[in-house]
């Protein structure tokens, strides 16, 4: 045995008393629970400024009901589509592909995409911008308050439109005029109103929906939403085939080749029906499988979600202005008086 261990036989720390003496029980006394005292003094702290708490929250909550009560409701109308033969059948190209190639005609392999591509028109700035201008509904996209629904009547927003005189009044900056420009009402039409997605529940069908204060507005908005696409996707139509048969009727002319000449009769035939079948069917790319309906309910605001996260917050907030009071006391307290 080494000279330490025989001067410390039990291979204990050295004592911190004099002549090797120990605190009775000095190994085996148990270490302070802190995270008891802290959970006690945690609540302690909460406890005490429980009227903070209370009065912060409540504050919180009756400005949140505010808030929602002050928020117009939204109703959304909403109406599911399904292509017509037209907009899945195959294009010029795909059917008289090798007919046009004789005839000089210079066509695409790919089949076009009726379908996207009228809802990229549907969505774009010229439809919209036109739309708005044709049916002259810019102060119902702009200067809506609310709708009552006793009388049915919109309200507007006087410090933005005067409906009596028909004026724009609202006060802008330049280059804003008082009137909105396309560039503004284009994207609140954008972003605020209109809706159009594939519907992901069963593939190949399309749904259009129109949000607004008005459930009337909403509603009628998405009729003409779908009869303004379905004319502008005929009259597209109608005109590429006119064009194709002046050029056809050119070429037609100019050949004494009775084997081109049956081309061209072909290809011209092709653009009269073209032509008579989007004459005939008003649904000519989009037919409506569930037609818009006035809706009854409001869409929007959650007001109990407003309030609930809004009380929620008064919470959080009041709790950390008390957690805060207590540390800034605190420190106080252990500074040393001068």
């Amino acid at each position: 045995m080494t000279q330490e261990n025989q001067q410390n036989p039990n291979n204990q720390p050295p004592a911190p008393y004099g002549s090797g003496q120990y605190p009775p029980n000095y190994y085996n006394a148990p270490y302070p629970q802190d995270d008891e005292i802290d959970l006690r003094e945690l609540f302690g702290i909460i406890w005490d400024g429980k009227w903070i708490i209370i009065a912060i929250t409540f504050v919180f909550a009756g400005a949140s009901v505010i808030y929602s009560l002050s928020l117009p409701n939204i109703y959304k109308a909403e109406a599911t589509l399904a292509p017509t033969e037209e907009a899945q059948g195959q294009g010029f190209g795909e059917e008289m592909g090798g007919l046009a190639s004789l005839a000089g005609l210079s066509v695409g392999n790919k089949q076009v995409d009726k379908v996207t591509m009228a809802m990229e028109i549907l969505q774009s700035r010229q439809f919209i911008k036109n739309f708005v201008q044709k049916h002259n509904i810019l102060p119902e996209v702009m200067a809506v308050k609310e709708w009552h629904r006793a009388s049915g009547e919109l309200v507007f927003n006087q410090e933005v439109y005067n409906p009596k005189t028909s004026e724009w009044v609202r006060d802008v900056e330049p280059p804003k005029q008082p009137e909105p420009s396309s560039w503004e009402y284009v994207n609140v039409f954008q972003n605020e109103i209109l809706l159009v997605e594939k519907d992901s529940e069963t593939p190949g069908l399309i749904n259009i929906s129109v949000n607004h204060q008005s459930p009337v507005i909403a509603h009628l908005w998405v009729e003409w939403l779908i009869e303004d696409i379905n004319n502008h996707m005929r009259q597209r139509d109608i005109k590429e085939a006119q064009s194709s048969m002046e050029y056809l009727q050119k070429e037609l002319g100019e050949t004494n080749l009775s084997s081109m000449q049956q081309v061209f009769y072909q290809l011209i035939e092709k653009q009269i029906q073209t032509i008579m079948l989007a004459n005939v069917r008003p649904e000519y790319i989009f037919q409506v499988l569930d037609p818009a309906v006035v809706p009854e309910q409001r869409d929007a605001p959650s007001r109990a979600l407003i309030c609930i996260i809004g009380t929620f917050l008064g919470g959080f907030l009041s709790l950390f202005v008390v957690f805060i009071r207590h540390l800034v006391r605190t420190s106080k307290s252990k500074q040393p008086d001068a």
